[in-house]
């Protein structure tokens, strides 16, 4: 919520009482910027849901609390407004497919979505001779882990243990910012930039966790995709440049649950990067 004019769409948004709305994350950098939107959005749902993304993360300005601290100022200011975190009870979802769990998930990235033949230590090298270098490097920082990919490890066994502590045949909805399976990636101008979009450790988890829906929103392309028959929402808003104005911000919400039938493919036609 820090680009000009993105508020003034969501004071624009009709109001939704019956519905659950996900927010996939990289709603701004700063808590400031969390609580302008929430502000604007609880009223309008019954019920918000957020996982953080990179950018929620990011240390900026550069005085603000780094890594797990940083996470933790997030997650309160969410708290403050009633918008539900990975950090709480996962909540059961009553719709018309029955009670589902919608499984709030911080995942993080270990560089793991890199060809075979690069090496977690090359990965930078290798992005780098394509000038590619996310900004993660300089702004996400993982205190107090030694780096961002024993954070990503941590979150992916405290994660595991929480989904393998669900009751057998529980239905789920897996929201996670970063997509679970490096197949899902669509980064047609910047291909290089793979290292910072997720880990190879949850590539089996929407069979494994009898998902309905995996929901994920860092890529900046909104698409429905199948796999395994599991549906894959690409939820990512981007900025207002990539938006129909006319059409009204609503249009590009994203129906979740029922969703469309299987098989029912669709991409965006614009690259947000």
């Amino acid at each position: 919520m820090n680009h000009r004019g993105q508020l003034a769409h969501l004071d624009s948004l009709a109001p939704h009482p019956d519905d659950w709305l996900i927010v996939a994350g990289d709603v701004g950098d700063t808590p400031s910027h969390l609580v302008a939107a929430w502000e604007r959005l609880v009223p309008r749902f019954r019920r918000v849901l957020w996982v953080p993304g990179n950018h929620e993360l990011w240390t900026v300005p550069r005085d603000a609390p780094r890594g797990v601290a940083r996470y933790q100022q997030q997650v309160d200011a969410c708290r403050a407004h009633g918008v539900l975190t990975p950090e709480d009870p996962w909540p059961t979802f009553e719709g018309p497919t029955g009670p589902v769990v919608l499984c709030l998930m911080f995942l993080g990235f270990d560089y793991s979505f890199r060809p075979e033949g690069v090496s977690r230590a090359a990965v930078l090298d290798w992005a780098m001779d394509h000038h590619i270098r996310s900004r993660d490097e300089a702004v996400l920082h993982p205190d107090p882990y030694p780096s961002r990919d024993a954070w990503c490890a941590a979150r992916v066994v405290e994660t595991r243990a929480r989904l393998d502590a669900l009751q057998p045949g529980t239905r789920t909805v897996l929201v996670n910012h970063y997509p679970l399976r490096e197949d899902l990636l669509h980064l047609f101008r910047i291909p290089r930039f793979s290292p910072w979009c997720g880990t190879r450790q949850t590539a089996d988890w929407h069979t494994r966790y009898n998902a309905l829906v995996c929901v994920h929103g860092h890529l900046h392309m909104r698409c429905t995709e199948w796999r395994d028959g599991v549906r894959f929402e690409e939820v990512a808003l981007g900025y207002p440049r990539h938006w129909i104005e006319e059409k009204g911000i609503g249009a590009y919400l994203r129906e979740i649950l029922p969703g469309p039938p299987a098989g029912t493919e669709s991409a965006s036609l614009v690259w947000h990067r």
